[in-house]
């Protein structure tokens, strides 16, 4: 339950889609001056180097970030998750990937706090010491799903909370749907950003309706498939993002991306991407 290392994934196609949400999403809860807290439930290590013995073992960050990291025809969305990754890349060479955390901080203003769950050992010891002398940082060792309930409503009354556990398990996808239920009980406004992985099992492809029941406020998917199964008909075709609560920019942002981004990311004739939203 404890052997999942995101190392092995870092900056993949999947990254690329779910912090170019996250980014945007954060942009605009920054527009307005009150505080805003970040709650993070699965903050893997937080930052990773591309050229450790993990990350090389499938290269996943080639058919990711990699293909973006030269172009110069990036759109603006684009331009801004890349810009922030570059940040972590003086030399200009890309080896070093910004988890979540890494680049909330970017975008976090000093009224906004962010808060950090990881339960593997190794990859919470490697976050306490790259964020835990950070300041308006709490970085905790404990499971993010159960830990999620203590953290809302936050003071400001005004939070976002990525939840993107690694889905080895199949209890994973009961555990979000609880989550975002207990949470939005809790705090109806708050924006719950789920990640979820696009595979080839039931319980991905039934995710986005489950959570759909739980957004009467509304709900924005979005969905990007880039890959062919294997010939045994496994493997990681794509992912999604469902955001509760989006920022109401955020559908026409990603309308005028995801055509350029999916093309850009493409390894097979048949990508293509999803976006639907259901507004008040």
């Amino acid at each position: 339950m404890l052997a999942y290392r995101h190392a092995f994934h870092a900056g993949n196609h999947a990254d690329v889609l779910k912090h170019l949400v996250l980014v945007q999403v954060l942009r605009y809860l920054g527009e307005k001056e009150k505080p805003y807290w970040l709650i993070d439930t699965h903050a893997g290590a937080g930052a990773y180097k591309l050229h450790s013995r993990y990350a090389q073992q499938n290269a996943e960050f080639e058919q990711g970030i990699a293909r973006l990291w030269q172009r110069d025809d990036l759109p603006p969305p684009v331009a801004d998750y890349v810009e922030l990754v570059r940040a972590h890349n003086a030399s200009g060479d890309l080896k070093h990937y910004p988890g979540s955390p890494a680049l909330a901080l970017q975008v976090l203003r000093p009224q906004d706090r962010l808060r950090l769950f990881e339960l593997h050992p190794t990859d919470h010891r490697l976050l306490a010491a790259h964020f835990g002398s950070q300041p308006h940082t709490e970085v905790h060792h404990a499971d993010g799903f159960s830990s999620l309930k203590a953290q809302l409503p936050p003071p400001s009354r005004r939070a976002a909370v990525l939840i993107d556990p690694p889905y080895e398990i199949k209890a994973d996808y009961n555990l979000v749907v609880n989550s975002v239920r207990d949470g939005l009980k809790r705090f109806a406004e708050c924006v719950m950003m789920v990640w979820y992985p696009q595979l080839p099992r039931l319980e991905s492809q039934q995710l986005p309706q489950r959570l759909k029941s739980l957004a009467p406020k509304g709900w924005l998917h979005v969905r990007m498939t880039v890959q062919k199964t294997d010939q045994r008909g496994f493997g990681l075709l794509g992912s999604g993002m469902f955001v509760i609560n989006p920022p109401w920019v955020l559908h026409d942002t990603l309308r005028d991306v995801l055509p350029w981004l999916t093309e850009a990311l493409a390894q097979y004739d048949g990508a293509s991407y999803l976006l639907e939203q259901r507004t008040d």
